[in-house]
């Protein structure tokens, strides 16, 4: 889930910035979420909807950029946002063990712009080459009486045999596998936008390297995680989970156990600058970024060696243990 495009309240003399002040509450995105399953009907699936179609189910996912748009917008450079809508969705049939096939694109406009529509789709070729799947279609709207600018989401349709689905449910005593991310991905935006622009312009040098702006270092694209999908299905894996938003409270989402973190990759220099900027706690800033980890899955010890083997960059990062949804993290203790 991408954070909500919601208009921030003037917090640039607040001390120590946190997602809600900046305009979106994950509680209450949260309740709205759950209100909505309600009216509309029971989902099967967690990260995806799944379809029983036989011998298969037939996975669905939606999702979009949020406010990572307004960064690319500030200084009109759409390159990368379609790679970033392609893997917000394909991460997320990751997630449930199932492949991506497929997707479809809508993109809404306030004016329609050639170079822009062009760039967006360059993104979205690129990113469906990383996540192996076929672009099937999409819709451009335009409706300047809705659209300030432009929003983008899409609809990604995976397949997967029945027992190749993961369980969704994490056991206590299993390891927990982690892959890096590439930087904030697509989530938490709207927090990090309202810190590195407290004093700073987008154009100006990444302090951390100063080759690329801060907007060049916002922009990085989400990264797609087809390759764990192989190691993952031949292992037994109990489940997995794509952070994003809610940061490592998603853990969660694999079961209400305890989650002790222990090996946790590097934060890379972003988040050090947007929690120096906004003043944000350790806490905030784990409820609200993956904080260099983008991927997880929980399966047992044996198994997760076997995957660690044949993944490039991934590793055992903890433990799964009795509990009730809390993840122990870097000294912290986070509660769904």
């Amino acid at each position: 889930m991408t954070d909500d495009d919601a208009s921030a309240e003037d917090t640039e003399d607040a001390e120590g910035l946190t997602y809600a002040e900046t305009g979106v509450d994950i509680d209450a995105s949260e309740a709205a979420t759950k209100a909505l399953i309600g009216a509309a009907g029971e989902f099967e699936g967690d990260y995806a909807g799944l379809v029983d179609i036989g011998d298969q189910y037939l996975a669905l996912a939606t999702d979009g950029v949020g406010t990572k748009l307004l960064v690319a917008e500030a200084v009109d450079d759409y390159s990368t946002i379609g790679i970033d809508c392609m893997a917000m969705n394909a991460n997320d049939l990751l997630a449930a063990g199932v492949e991506p096939v497929a997707f479809v694109d809508y993109l809404a406009v306030e004016n329609p712009d050639e170079e822009t529509s062009e760039e967006i789709g360059a993104g979205l070729k690129a990113g469906a080459e990383q996540a192996g799947v076929a672009l099937v279609g999409g819709e451009t709207a335009v409706m300047p009486d809705v659209i300030r600018g432009l929003d983008i989401a899409g609809t990604c349709a995976g397949l997967a045999p029945k027992d190749a689905v993961f369980p969704g449910e994490a056991e206590a005593g299993d390891a927990i596998v982690g892959w890096p991310s590439s930087g904030v991905h697509s989530n938490g935006l709207t927090l990090a936008r309202e810190a590195v622009t407290r004093e700073h312009d987008y154009t100006d040098p990444f302090p951390h390297n100063p080759d690329v702006t801060i907007a060049e270092e916002l922009l990085t694209p989400t990264r797609i995680y087809s390759e764990v999908l192989a190691p993952l299905r031949d292992a037994e894996t109990h489940a997995a989970a794509h952070v994003t938003g809610g940061g490592w409270t998603n853990l969660a989402r694999m079961g209400e156990f305890r989650y002790e973190i222990t090996d946790a990759f590097e934060a890379q220099p972003i988040f050090e600058f947007v929690q120096a900027e906004g003043d944000v706690t350790d806490e905030e800033m784990h409820r609200t970024f993956n904080m260099g980890t983008g991927f997880v899955a929980a399966l047992p010890e044996a198994d997760a060696e076997t995957v660690v083997e044949a993944s490039a960059d991934a590793r055992v990062i903890g433990r799964v243990e009795d509990g009730n949804g809390t993840v122990a993290i870097r000294g912290l203790e986070l509660d769904s």
